[in-house]
């Protein structure tokens, strides 16, 4: 583990690239936009050294209507267990993305597992959080992609592309995608793997196992 005291905490910052107004149900033009991004890495790895590190990054781009996130994932370890919405899928192969969109302090987490499954809730903190309604993570527009098995570094690969709309963040009274920027961390994480791991976008030099840690989210600028 590392010194914590030592680690001085500098929050990163990125730009969602603005988009024109594409079909946020075209799959293929979504897919096509987000590929040809700057890939963000997550690679910051939180309270454990690891003899595996998975190789995770991610693109983001938004416009009025929807934020748009994809997830690129190579890793030794896998397992996707779980299929039910709100079932606890950071014990699978996971990635997530925490965010708060207003200074209210509550924040969202979604959680997603390589095939798709969704846990998702809002709150100030781990323990005094509201799950979101099936229906309300039903209208998440979410697309898994598998890749072969790597033969050269016998890896698991995976994608996942994400459309969050307004709706979704229906603990909050917005409309459309406005705000200067967000708070925001994206995680990969699996809990009951062979070797347990946990990877941040920000780090988290804080020597507590727990993603829901706010006060280490960055910048996301829109």
């Amino acid at each position: 583990m590392r010194d914590v005291q030592e680690t001085k905490f500098k929050a990163k910052e990125l730009i969602a690239v603005r988009l024109p107004m594409p079909d946020v149900t075209n799959q293929s033009l979504i897919t096509e936009i987000l590929d040809r991004l700057a890939k963000h890495p997550i690679k910051e790895i939180c309270w454990d050294e690891l003899s595996n590190v998975p190789e995770v990054s991610f693109t983001v781009a938004c416009n009025e209507a929807a934020l748009f996130v994809k997830f690129y994932v190579s890793e030794a370890f896998h397992q996707a267990v779980y299929r039910q919405t709100n079932d606890p899928v950071f014990k699978d192969s996971c990635v997530e993305i925490f965010i708060a969109v207003d200074d209210s302090g509550g924040y969202y987490n979604f959680e997603f597992n390589s095939l798709g499954t969704c846990l998702a809730s809002f709150g100030s903190d781990r323990n005094n959080r509201k799950k979101l309604s099936d229906e309300t993570i039903c209208s998440i527009n979410r697309w898994v992609t598998w890749k072969k098995i790597s033969p050269v570094t016998n890896s698991f690969l995976w994608e996942l592309t994400l459309v969050l709309t307004p709706p979704v963040f229906c603990f909050n009274n917005i409309c459309q995608f406005t705000a200067n920027y967000y708070k925001v961390n994206f995680y990969k994480c699996g809990d009951a793997l062979l070797e347990p791991h946990y990877l941040a976008w920000n780090p988290i030099p804080n020597p507590i196992r727990d993603f829901h840690q706010p006060a280490y989210f960055g910048k996301m600028f829109i």
